[in-house]
This record gives structure tokens, C-alpha cells and sequence, in this order.
């Protein structure tokens, strides 16, 4: 499965961006599901964001009703910036994700400009 992960630049600002995003899923009460997503090879470059404009991450894994791995239905997917502190908060609607055993593994890819794919 891949779903892609946008940050818009809101401000009326320019701003950069480069790397890769922070994701955790975690449950209503806050609780972070599964392991920190690997990065996925590749080479980061610097986005530059005018206001208005996006940049976008795939995050991916293996479907459980294939993986077989162990599964939890997140509330939320935090989705932390490169290099801010502070997680934004994304209600998660796509049903169960891997969260344990052989086939767990969860990757996001470096951040690149626009909306996705």
C-alpha cells in the first residue's frame, strides 16, 4: 500500500524543506503503533516551498492480509517535519497497518515537490 504524505507551506513565506519526514502511527490515546517507518534509499535534495506550493513523501507497506504481520488500526499518523520538533496531526481513515513480526516493516521516501505521484 502507498499513500503519499503532503506538507503545503501555509505560511506567506518561502521556505525550504530537505530529507525525510518523521511518521508514526499511534492509537487514540496517543500511543505509537509499531516501529519508527525505515527510509527508503534515495537521494534527498532541498524543496524549496513559495507560499501555497507543496512537497510530498510516499509512505509504504506491504498489505497484512498478504504480509501476515501482526496489525493495529491507527487513529492518527503523525507526520513530523524536517527539523521542527512538533508533530502535525493527521487523522488516519486507511484501516489496519503492519505493526509487528517478519513482514512489519513500514518506509517512507525523502521529500520531493508537489502532491505525489
Amino acid at each position: 500500500r502507498n499513500f503519499p504524505v503532503v506538507l503545503t507551506n501555509t505560511s506567506d513565506r518561502t521556505c525550504t524543506v530537505y530529507g525525510y519526514p518523521g511518521a508514526a502511527f499511534v492509537d487514540a490515546s496517543g500511543k505509537q503503533l509499531g516501529p519508527d517507518p525505515e527510509r527508503a534509499p534515495g537521494s534527498p535534495g532541498t524543496v524549496t516551498l513559495t507560499p501555497g506550493k507543496s512537497a510530498w513523501a510516499g509512505l509504504s507497506f506491504s498489505s497484512p492480509q498478504i504480509s501476515g504481520a501482526r496489525t493495529a488500526t491507527p487513529a492518527a499518523l503523525l507526520v513530523t517535519p524536517p527539523d521542527e520538533r512538533e508533530p502535525l496531526k493527521v487523522t488516519w481513515t486507511a484501516g489496519e497497518v503492519p505493526v509487528g513480526g517478519n513482514a512489519s516493516s513500514v518506509s517512507v521516501t525523502a521529500l520531493e515537490a508537489g502532491t505525489g505521484p
